[in-house]
């Protein structure tokens, strides 16, 4: 148990040297990071803007009002802001380390490397996100929309950490993927853009869209499923528990696939 927490206080003390590092490139550009906050933030204006005008038409879909809606949007940013916060450096793997043969520097360093990779970059444009998603999950619990308790705060935590695990996951596999094909970046963002339809209710989609939701790209669980606990007191095992759990067999294969990778690659540089 010693040795265990030893190792993981080296790599806390690790990445923080990595973080500090990186910050400084950042600072060297501001602008580069206000332009890249300011393009998140326009992003997410132009979905809220969709839903307003939806709901300026229709009163409810399905059931779901307005102010419910924007939690589950809400919701939805915080796990992905956290993933992208923290593991964006995937995407570099996935679109020009392997091709170009850069992918070699994490073998020849004696730590973990999917840790190395991870903790290269901190993607500072993600704080966009966070903020929107606290903003209406902030706004939600202010008028009534959702309820929290001590216990639900304790569990809104748990499910943001299971979602933003299920995120990585599945941007890790793909990313992992460029191991045999060399460039998996096409892929990558074709599949992982699936995960905007995270952000509103399955039921408005057509059933093929909510098997492929919950069960190849589980992006149903990372708010939709889990903010049923929270907005109509939905089971807690059937949500927040089903998250945990694919969280972790998505961790699990993920991780397997990653390693399998590993094994095949081969130095492609030119």
């Amino acid at each position: 148990m010693v040795t265990i927490m030893n190792k993981f206080a080296r790599y806390i003390r690790l990445y923080r040297i990595f973080a500090v590092q990186y910050m400084k490139t950042v600072l060297q550009s501001k602008v580069d990071f206000f332009v890249g906050l300011g393009g998140f933030l326009i992003s997410q204006a132009a979905g809220l803007a969709f839903l307003y005008l939806v709901f300026e038409q229709i009163p409810s879909i399905q059931d779901w009002t307005l102010e419910q809606m924007l939690f589950i949007y809400g919701f939805a940013q915080i796990p992905r802001g956290l993933d992208h916060l923290l593991t964006d450096n995937l995407w570099m793997v996935g679109w020009q380390m392997v091709i170009k043969g850069t992918f070699d520097k994490y073998i020849l360093r004696p730590m973990n490397i999917f840790f190395q990779i991870i903790c290269e970059k901190v993607q500072f444009d993600a704080t966009g996100e966070l903020l929107i998603g606290l903003f209406f999950v902030g706004r939600a619990v202010v008028n009534g929309t959702v309820h929290l308790t001590l216990p639900r705060v304790v569990f809104f935590i748990i499910s943001v950490i299971a979602g933003s695990i299920i995120y990585t996951s599945i941007k890790l596999v793909l990313a992992s993927i460029a191991f045999w094909i060399k460039n998996s970046s096409p892929l990558m963002t074709t599949l992982y853009d699936t995960a905007d339809f995270a952000k509103y209710p399955i039921e408005i989609y057509a059933r093929p869209i909510q098997i492929v939701l919950m069960t190849v790209l589980p992006f149903a669980f990372v708010a939709y499923i889990p903010s049923t606990f929270f907005l109509i007191n939905a089971n807690i095992w059937k949500t927040i528990g089903a998250e945990c759990i694919i969280a972790l067999v998505f961790w699990l294969f993920a991780y397997g696939v990653f390693k399998k990778g590993l094994t095949v690659y081969e130095s492609a540089g030119s």
